[in-house]
């Protein structure tokens, strides 16, 4: 039987799910193995060095570098605060003293008598990793961070803006062809995630930021929107680290594209339910997706879910598999492969290319490049 592997993209009502936790730089790890964690537990933390300041002590003295430490009044390591005294000198008998101050809160890290300089550094800033999802400690990296292994429902999206938050999920559009509007923003949707259908516009998200929504699933979301949104075009950059208030998860593509009808019964089946979503995007080398995840730990015991896991486990693509097309004339569309033809295929570009015979769901089956498709793990 003809077989191909091609990238994958998962919406999983139920499977095996890990995250990993880690430090920007090396800390402590403040839970252990085995440790059941709420979303918004503290697993590690450490803390990142303050940022440097240099001080010009002999400019600002009048003084050669060799007496830089003779007129200090701290000494390295000592804790500052700002407008302190680091150094002062005195001339003709002490009748003009010169001093130099801390522009910063912070520590004296280094005195130079060569360069006749100062180097300050401000405090150190504390940085804490929480588990984002509902799990349980299944791995603890040493003075890095940890796995958290949950089970429950995990959809990728296409693309994404803003990092992890965490809150009960909402549905607002009525069908997966509806698009949110300004009206359908209320204040009860405070602290949610809510779904919407094919579209949200920066109009909706304004709104949305503004009665304290914390996400949005939607199906379809346009460039200019987006650009609105950020203030600049996106470009290839890895998103996720947006300051926008909220995160937005979009399942299709840009443009009003209707949510796949699977993905919202999916969500429609959660709602109510505590929700962990990321934005955080990368569609070059080492591919980085958006991401929905509910935890069903009360619902379902792992090992339910583990044998739908394991008999799931995804192979590749074959005839009978659920698609869905990634490059235009069909951008967004879903299908299933009807077959894998094993010689190379002339397309209208006049290079030669493995194509897949796809059936649309619009009920049309079309001849494709098998790189203008991506397997759907269900």
């Amino acid at each position: 039987m003809a077989h191909a592997y091609t990238p994958g993209l998962r919406v999983v009502e139920k499977t095996i799910i890990y995250k990993e936790r880690r430090l920007p730089l090396r800390g402590q790890v403040v839970v252990k193995k085995g440790d059941k964690v709420g979303s918004d537990k503290i697993v590690a933390r450490t803390d990142l060095p303050g940022n440097v300041h240099m001080v010009n002590v002999v400019n600002k003295l009048n003084i050669t570098p060799a007496e830089i430490k003779d007129c200090m009044t701290k000494k390295e390591g000592d804790v500052i605060k700002v407008d302190e005294v680091l150094a002062k000198s005195s001339s003709f008998f002490g009748l003009f003293k010169s001093i130099c101050t801390s522009p910063i809160n912070g520590t004296v890290e280094t005195i130079s008598s060569v360069t006749g300089q100062l180097l300050l550094r401000e405090a150190p800033i504390p940085v804490e990793i929480a588990a984002y999802v509902d799990g349980i400690v299944d791995e603890v990296i040493e003075a890095e961070g940890v796995n958290v292994k949950t089970w429950g429902t995990y959809i990728q999206g296409i693309f994404g803006v803003g990092g992890e938050v965490v809150g009960p999920l909402k549905i607002v559009s009525k069908s997966v062809d509806k698009p949110l509007t300004v009206d359908d923003i209320t204040e009860d949707l405070s602290g949610k995630i809510i779904v919407g259908g094919s579209l949200v516009t920066n109009d909706v998200i304004q709104k949305a930021k503004k009665h304290g929504v914390k996400g949005i699933i939607v199906g379809g979301l346009d460039d200019k929107d987006l650009k609105e949104l950020l203030g600049y075009d996106l470009g290839v950059a890895i998103t996720g680290h947006e300051e926008i208030g909220l995160t937005i998860v979009v399942t299709e593509g840009f443009g009003q594209i209707k949510m796949a009808e699977k993905t919202y019964d999916i969500l429609k089946r959660n709602e109510g339910l505590k929700t962990s979503i990321n934005g955080a995007t990368q569609i070059r080398a080492g591919v980085i997706r958006p991401e929905v995840i509910v935890p069903l730990m009360e619902k379902y015991t792992m090992e339910e879910v583990q044998q739908e896991h394991e008999s799931r486990q995804q192979t590749g693509m074959d005839p009978g598999s659920p698609i869905r097309v990634i490059r235009k004339p069909y951008f967004g569309v879903l299908g299933t492969v009807v077959s894998l033809p094993h010689n190379l295929t002339k397309m209208e570009s006049e290079t030669k290319v493995r194509v897949v015979e796809v059936k649309l769901e619009t009920g049309e089956t079309v001849i494709l490049p098998r790189a203008n498709v991506e397997t759907i793990e269900s």
